[in-house]
């Protein structure tokens, strides 16, 4: 049995190749049945080889929501907005994964960096609670902070509550009397969130859609509710979309809040994901801070941008000095 099968390369398995071709050779094996064994064993052994090196790439899922101008879905800036840019640039300067980009909802999203899997969303806000189980990056970009959105006819239901051009949300909400639509699972920052949890809750109407911003105007347009909570930019921008005017909406900062808050890169808290991170923060370091800063700010209303660039630059500047 053991004279046949030595005769017979094909049958034999891969870790006896070797000592297969020592033994044809001491029993005289014709010339070309020792080449031909020869040439299996040394084809055996490269497919091994390069099967031990070619390892499979990890696979790293990035997170988008519609979020303008950071991530935009629809219309003629589809896939141009800020974060959708940046997020084209680290894709490829991390040749070392498999990308995969998946669109989701606020809530979804945060369900999913709960999970063990190698997912990264590239424009979330820090928090204290968000840190114990998500990993951040250094800050990416600076954003105007969150504000109220009134339509014009209803303004007079903030006077009692404006001072030096700030609106007291947390006297506002105390009252029980106006309801504020926000985005379901958003973080707002933490002074806002705390406000937020505190409300009474007839005073707050949560959307959880994949356009929530976008539903939560449309119920503002039809006076189920006064307040909208949101970034000034993307407020103009979903309005624009459905055709309101910007004359028909004022826009008011928040008392308490800063003026500006910084945008993080987070991913999954697991050995992998602090390597992801760890990963981008080398690009960030040697990333012109100045092109999103200026993205950003042609988002914004002539009187803000200037403004806003001289903050971005100063805090990038004192980010580098550290």
């Amino acid at each position: 049995m053991t004279r046949r099968r030595s005769h017979n390369c094909a049958r034999t398995g891969p870790s006896e190749l070797g000592r297969l071709i020592a033994r044809g050779i001491q029993r005289g094996l014709s010339p070309s049945a020792r080449a031909i064994c020869a040439l299996l064993g040394a084809l055996l052994i490269s497919v091994l080889m390069s099967s031990a090196m070619a390892q499979p790439k990890p696979t790293l899922i990035w997170l988008k929501r519609d979020l303008p101008p950071l991530f935009i879905f629809e219309g003629p800036k589809k896939g141009q907005g800020i974060i959708d840019q940046l997020l084209t640039q680290l894709i490829a300067d991390l040749p070392q994964y498999r990308h995969s980009v998946l669109r989701v909802n606020r809530a979804r999203g945060l369900q999913m960096l709960h999970e063990p899997s190698l997912t990264c969303d590239a424009a979330l806000n820090w928090s204290k609670e968000r840190e114990t189980w998500i990993v951040f990056s250094i800050p990416v970009f600076r954003a105007m902070s969150n504000g109220l959105a009134v339509r014009r006819v209803d303004r007079d239901l903030l006077l009692p509550f404006i001072k030096d051009g700030e609106v007291d949300l947390a006297a506002l909400l105390a009252t029980g009397s106006l309801t504020l639509g926000i985005v379901a699972e958003r973080n707002y920052g933490e002074y806002l969130d705390t406000l937020l949890k505190q409300a009474p809750p007839q005073t707050l109407t949560l959307h959880y859609g994949n356009e929530a911003l976008g539903s939560l105007l449309q119920m503002q347009r039809l006076g189920r509710l006064q307040l909208l909570l949101g970034y000034r930019p993307e407020i103009r921008y979903q309005a624009q979309q459905r055709g309101i005017a910007e004359d028909d909406l004022q826009f008011y900062p928040i008392r308490g809040t800063g003026k500006y808050l910084s945008g993080y890169i987070g991913c999954t808290d697991t050995p992998q994901g602090r390597q992801v991170i760890s990963e981008i923060n080398q690009l960030l370091h040697a990333l012109p801070r100045d092109q999103l800063s200026e993205a950003y700010a042609a988002w914004l209303d002539p009187d803000s941008r200037s403004e806003y660039l001289e903050a971005a630059r100063a805090f990038f500047a004192e980010q580098a000095a550290q």
